[in-house]
């Protein structure tokens, strides 16, 4: 193998270039990426560096120095439009055309807006790349009361960014509750108090929202029949998209993101994909998280060079808002939960435990309880069976359960 090209340069390109290079690799490396800025990571970018606690250089992955050993060919910014399977080709926009031996796709997601005609607003805000990070955090200057579009974790993340600020906060979510998708009911309720005895105002089954842009630009939001309210910026967090549009006109297999094996292998065993546009190879969905996309690139790379690596972590997410430490492992299942157990520490500290029929742990949302979290890793690895009563007894010692 002598020619890599990797199309992205975000959180799982930069860790499949450090690997390929870690691994010995000398061939070539080409990446292509639509930003100027690559290799970053972009979980602070609804946090620390929305609220300028952080610059927009604490999010480098790697120094310039370590980019410049890596001795890569930059295309940039470029975007990759098409890819030739048969003769091992990517057609770029610019109308370059890049050889290859293998291909990663590391494209990621973009954030969706349900009403495309919102995408003109000037004080309608999404936020996916600093260049989004950099205009909302300008608006938020002189911004004083913020309407969030979406109550799952990026819009509370940017609600309570916002609300620290000082703004006035309102968050409309078109559920029953929050981070439905991802959370159990009383997690949601947890998130719920959490918020609003910040301050923020929360409105669920927030259906039928309608924006309009007055003439000084601020935005008239209408939801059902409620009276409108006006706000100085709107922020749209409803979820993502999967940037998978360069599979689909190569015909490879794809769902809602690419579909590859345990080894981030396509359906074309020279095009391997990680990251968010990569559908998680046992748990058959795409994960949005800097675990996986580093993790999963990781294990791509290795098996490109034929060290084949098998990806199969449990998903693993954090969130920090205000001063909670929100981590997340495993996923919810309902269908497979037959006992919730809260371990209730303090006001500050709960954990949210998930057992199955055999008091086996399927997930768990730990609050300012990260020690516990490295711990249930082992319990979810090993299938063990744990006695609920002592989970929720705060005088017993989880590590002796090891």
């Amino acid at each position: 193998m002598n020619k890599v090209v990797i199309v992205g340069a975000g959180q799982a390109a930069g860790w499949a270039v450090y690997t390929l290079r870690a691994e010995g690799y000398t061939g070539e490396i080409h990446v292509v990426s639509n930003e100027s800025h690559v290799f970053y990571e972009r979980p602070p970018l609804s946090k620390q560096v929305l609220s300028e606690e952080a610059s927009v250089e604490s999010l480098n992955l790697f120094s310039p120095a370590q980019i410049d050993d890596f001795s890569i060919t930059w295309h940039k910014p470029d975007l990759a439009e098409h890819i030739d399977k048969q003769n091992r080709r990517v057609h770029l926009k610019s109308g370059k055309t890049l050889a290859y031996d293998k291909l990663l796709i590391a494209t990621g997601s973009r954030a969706r807006l349900p009403v495309a005609t919102w995408g003109a607003f000037k004080r309608v805000h999404t936020l996916r790349d600093i260049a989004d990070c950099q205009a909302l955090s300008q608006q938020l200057k002189t911004a004083q009361r913020i309407a969030v579009i979406g109550g799952g974790w990026i819009g509370l993340e940017i609600a309570a960014t916002a609300r620290q600020q000082g703004k006035e906060v309102d968050i409309f979510e078109y559920g029953a509750r929050l981070c439905a998708r991802s959370v159990s009911p009383e997690v949601s309720a947890f998130l719920k108090t959490l918020h609003e005895n910040a301050g923020t105002h929360i409105h669920l089954n927030a259906t039928n929202i309608a924006l309009n842009e007055k003439n000084d630009h601020s935005i008239t939001l209408a939801q059902g029949e409620l009276n409108p309210q006006n706000f100085d910026c709107v922020v749209v967090g409803a979820g993502a998209e999967m940037a998978k549009e360069l599979a689909l006109t190569a015909d490879l297999a794809v769902k809602d993101g690419i579909i590859v094996n345990e080894y981030g292998q396509s359906s074309d065993p020279n095009i391997y994909a990680a990251g968010d546009v990569a559908i998680h190879p046992s748990l058959g969905y795409c994960i949005q998280s800097w675990a996986n996309a580093q993790n999963q690139a990781i294990a791509a790379a290795k098996s490109m060079l034929g060290d084949l690596t098998a990806y199969q972590e449990i998903p693993w997410l954090w969130s920090d808002q205000y001063t909670c430490n929100i981590q997340i492992l495993g996923t919810y299942q309902p269908e497979k939960t037959s006992k919730v157990v809260i371990r209730d520490t303090s006001e500050t500290q709960k954990s949210f435990f998930y057992l199955d029929e055999h008091n086996r742990l399927i997930n768990m949302i730990a609050v300012n309880e990260a020690k516990w979290v490295k711990l249930a890793k082992r319990w979810l690895g090993n299938a063990t069976v744990l006695d609920p009563m002592q989970i929720e007894d705060v005088n017993f010692n989880l590590m002796k359960l090891k």
